[in-house]
C-alpha cells in the first residue's frame, strides 16, 4: 500500500469514497470543536466526525464555514444519538441544521441501543430496537440527507442480526480501535461482509498507556516520528480509516504528517501482538454488544472489564 496516506482514500460498497485520516471531535467542546475543524481543514483534512451526542456539531459547522473549504470537497460524517431511535428523520433535520448543510457523506447508528428519551436515566426501549433504527436509517438515503449509513460500536453477533434483515448493507463500522484494542476478529468481520472498518481512539485515549508502550516507542524512534504517527499508520494499514482526536493546532498537524510512514510486516505484527489490553467503553450497555470471542481476546473477565492485562 502506498506511504500517501494523506491523499488515500477507501471506496466503500456504494462506491463513493471515505477519506483514510479524518479528524474526530469527541469530547471536544464547541470553541475548541470550531478551531480544531477550521485547522484541520486547512491543514489538508478532508473528513471531520462528529455526532449528536457530542454536542457540537454546531460548532463543526461554523468551523466548516470558516475553513471556506467547498462542502463538495469533505466528506461530513454525524451519529444518531441512542435517544434519537424513535426520532431518526427529526434528528438528522436538526443536526442538518446545526451543521449548515442539506447531507452528511455519512450517518452512523451510535450505538445498538435503544433509549427511551423520556426517562431521566438511560432506560433501554422494550417496544424499539435497532433493526427499526436501521430501518428508518435506510430512508435518510432515499431522502438524499445521508449518502452512506453505517453503524458503530457494533459486535458481530448483533451485525448478524442487522444483516439478516437489512436492505441496505452497512457501508461503514466505526469502532474503538488501536494495539490495545485490536479487534482482530470483529475487523475481519467486517471486511470479510463489505463494512468498511474506521477506527475511533486509533492513539489510545487520555487514560490508555498506548504513548508509554516500550515497542510503540522504539518502532517510533527508528522511524525519527512520534508515537502518535505510527499508530496511525498501523491503523490505515490494516486497511481501517482513523479518526483521531485533538484540539491543539500543532497535534493535528502532526497527526496529518503521515506521508513518506511506513511500517515492515514485523513491525506491524510487533503493534498486533502487543500483550497490553485497554477499552474505553466500560459503559454497561458495552456489555451487551461485544463479547469475548468477537474481540478476538478475553475483555470480560465474567462481569468486570480489565483493564491493561497482561
Amino acid at each position: 500500500m502506498s506511504a500517501q496516506w494523506t491523499q488515500l482514500t477507501f471506496k466503500l460498497n456504494n462506491g463513493r469514497e471515505i477519506p483514510a485520516v479524518g479528524l474526530g471531535t469527541w469530547k471536544s467542546k464547541p470553541d475548541d470543536a470550531r478551531n480544531a475543524v477550521k485547522t484541520a481543514l486547512l491543514t489538508g483534512y478532508r473528513h471531520i466526525d462528529t455526532a449528536q451526542a457530542y454536542r457540537n456539531e454546531a460548532a463543526v459547522g461554523e468551523g466548516i464555514k470558516l475553513a471556506g473549504v467547498p462542502r463538495e470537497s469533505i466528506f461530513l460524517s454525524t451519529k444518531i444519538n441512542n435517544m434519537n431511535h424513535k426520532r431518526v428523520a427529526e434528528s438528522m433535520d436538526e443536526s442538518l441544521k446545526k451543521l449548515q448543510t442539506d447531507y452528511v457523506d455519512l450517518a452512523l447508528m451510535h450505538w445498538p441501543v435503544s433509549f427511551d428519551p423520556a426517562e431521566e436515566r438511560p432506560t433501554v426501549l422494550k417496544d424499539w430496537n435497532f433493526t427499526n433504527t436501521w430501518r428508518e436509517m435506510e430512508k435518510l438515503v432515499e431522502a438524499g440527507k445521508a449518502l452512506a449509513i453505517g453503524v458503530a460500536n457494533f459486535g458481530i453477533r448483533n451485525l448478524e442480526t442487522l444483516l439478516a434483515s437489512a436492505n441496505v448493507v452497512p457501508a461503514v463500522c466505526l469502532l474503538e480501535l488501536n494495539p490495545h484494542c485490536p479487534s482482530a476478529k470483529l475487523v475481519d468481520f467486517c471486511q470479510n461482509k463489505g463494512l468498511h472498518v474506521m477506527a475511533y481512539t486509533p492513539l489510545g485515549s487520555l487514560n490508555s498507556p498506548m504513548t508509554e508502550d516500550e515497542t510503540v516507542r522504539s518502532i517510533a524512534d527508528a522511524h525519527g516520528r512520534t508515537v502518535q504517527q505510527v499508530l496511525l499508520v498501523w491503523g490505515l494499514k490494516r486497511g481501517t480509516s482513523v479518526v483521531p482526536i485533538s484540539t491543539a493546532d500543532s497535534r493535528i498537524r502532526s497527526n496529518f504528517d503521515l506521508d513518506g510512514v511506513d511500517l515492515t510486516d514485523e513491525e506491524m505484527g510487533s503493534f498486533s501482538s502487543l500483550p497490553a489490553r485497554f477499552k474505553v467503553w466500560k459503559t454497561w450497555w458495552s456489555k451487551n454488544v461485544f463479547s469475548s470471542d468477537e474481540e478476538g481476546r478475553d475483555f470480560y473477565d465474567g462481569d468486570r472489564l480489565f483493564e491493561q492485562k497482561k
